[in-house]
């Protein structure tokens, strides 16, 4: 889950996705009965960003681009995961051991468990929650054009079926 700090707007009620469906952002919306629990969800994440920080830990993985740029954004709170990895590991392209993202993966095991717990029959994957979205959003009267950016959808096409 790529979600950055700041990518969190409480009060907007948005959330940015970047890189999503079709390597496009698009915001999207943080529904309000949701923020007690970012909030608290963040809290944790704020704890370890300041163990990091207070171990020097080098900053999280910004764009090369980025990182030239602003050499100490990494370091700073906005950019820090969203949902992290509870341990750090060597950064593939830079050999920099550093703090990254949850991967999906776990997040989809998460889910799978959740899912056994709840004895849900059908199958279900983190993907049936966005047409639920979408399903859920049009039975409460929202156009199919609103749903189309919501989902990030180049066609209408796409979001009717």
């Amino acid at each position: 889950m790529k979600f950055r700090i700041k990518d969190v707007d409480f009060e907007q009620h948005l959330l940015t996705v970047r890189s999503g469906q079709g390597d496009k952002d698009r915001r999207t919306v943080l529904p309000e009965s949701l923020h007690a629990e970012w909030l608290e969800h963040l809290q944790h994440v704020r704890a370890l960003y300041k163990r990091d920080r207070a171990e020097d830990q080098p900053g999280v993985y910004l764009p090369a681009a980025l990182e030239r740029k602003y050499p100490n954004a990494g370091k700073e709170w906005a950019w820090f995961w969203a949902f992290l990895a509870t341990s750090v590991s060597i950064d593939p392209r830079t050999r920099i051991v550093r703090r990254h993202f949850q991967h999906p993966s776990s997040l989809q095991k998460q889910f799978k468990v959740a899912v056994a717990k709840a004895e849900i029959a059908k199958p279900a994957t983190i993907h049936c929650l966005r047409h639920s979205f979408a399903t859920h959003l049009l039975e409460d009267g929202y156009d199919i054009r609103t749903v189309q950016e919501l989902l990030g959808h180049k066609n209408v096409q796409t979001t009717m079926i």
